[in-house]
């Protein structure tokens, strides 16, 4: 949380919040315990783990059953005890396979990949039995979120399902805490548990809409050297292979006798560089150059340049591939 700021961000759930002083008592007691409960990407859940209160329902049935009790006591009905038991027996026996559905589940995050920033990251989720009884009825959502997930878990086997998450502003973010629960079979009884995942979510900054042209390149000398093309009158230059040239521009039968890997290369040997600079950009503030960069990062790799991207305390020579985007691109989220 941010000192001094008037309103900040709580790290467990993200959910928005005054500083510490101003907070109600409710916020803080809440954002305390969650900052107690451990990280991880694998959860088993056991009893401690899994909590279980009464619904509206149940309350509902508890004060039902209160009133046919006193009513059987009142008239002396034995059909009236008998269905009072009975119900009564009923949501007991509810009330143990509620719990017993959460509790033995195991969740595994994988690790979520990169979005941009205002994008809806995916989180893929596996829940995993080992007892013989499917588990009926098993909902996730990110704590304090009205969107569920519901599924079920087949006896000694598992079930995946994709967890829709908003993200915040770029830059490497820990999840959110996660929550699971259950009502079956009854509804009566409501049982979840808290979970809060240890991956990392790494958000690139929003790619501009309608970025103006890319900046121009500065001219310098590739060193290639020229040789003619077979079966051709026209001469193709040739240089080392770089790490994502496709592989339709290798030259095989060079490679196989001189045993160095060489790509072939119809620019001219004098060529411009293309470099990414924050410079450049034209922004005064940070957030919009580095929205412009992102938007010149994907259409240089979209027209397959070679290019590099400079910014503060970092330099990424040039390159292209999707490798060398994905490196662009982290630099810039973390920037």
């Amino acid at each position: 949380m941010r000192v001094g700021a008037r309103w900040s961000r709580c790290a467990p759930c993200w959910k928005p919040f005054r500083c510490r002083e101003q907070a109600p008592v409710k916020e803080r007691i809440r954002h305390w315990w969650l900052a107690r409960q451990p990280r991880t990407d694998q959860l088993t859940l056991t009893q401690r783990k899994v909590y279980i209160l009464p619904t509206k329902a149940g309350w509902m049935l508890a004060i039902t059953l209160l009133v046919l009790l006193v009513a059987a006591i009142n008239y002396q009905l034995n059909l009236g005890y008998l269905l009072t038991f009975l119900l009564a027996g009923s949501a007991v026996v509810g009330m143990h396979v509620c719990h017993g559905t959460l509790r033995g589940l195991s969740l595994s995050l994988s690790p979520p990949e990169p979005v941009f920033s205002g994008q809806t990251a995916t989180l893929n989720i596996t829940l995993s039995s080992q007892r013989k009884a499917p588990r009926y009825g098993i909902g996730l959502s990110v704590l304090d979120s009205r969107h569920w997930v519901w599924c079920d878990v087949p006896g000694q086997g598992s079930s995946r399902v994709q967890l829709a998450c908003p993200t915040p502003q770029r830059g490497l973010h820990a999840l959110p805490a996660l929550t699971a629960e259950t009502r079956f079979p009854l509804g009566t009884f409501r049982v979840w548990t808290i979970w809060r995942p240890a991956a990392p979510l790494l958000v690139y900054p929003q790619a501009e809409i309608n970025p103006p042209p890319l900046p121009a390149g500065m001219a310098h000398d590739t060193g290639s050297a020229t040789a003619p093309s077979t079966g051709s009158d026209e001469f193709d230059g040739v240089r080392p292979y770089r790490r994502g040239d496709p592989l339709k521009q290798v030259l095989w039968k060079k490679a196989a006798q001189t045993g160095q890997w060489v790509s072939r290369d119809s620019q001219q040997a004098q060529h411009s560089e293309l470099w990414l600079d924050l410079t450049q950009t034209g922004c005064s503030e940070r957030v919009p150059g580095l929205s412009r960069l992102c938007a010149w990062v994907l259409e240089a790799q979209d027209l397959a340049l070679d290019y590099g991207l400079r910014l503060p305390g970092v330099e990424i020579a040039p390159a292209r591939g999707a490798g060398h985007q994905r490196r662009c691109l982290e630099a810039l989220a973390l920037c």
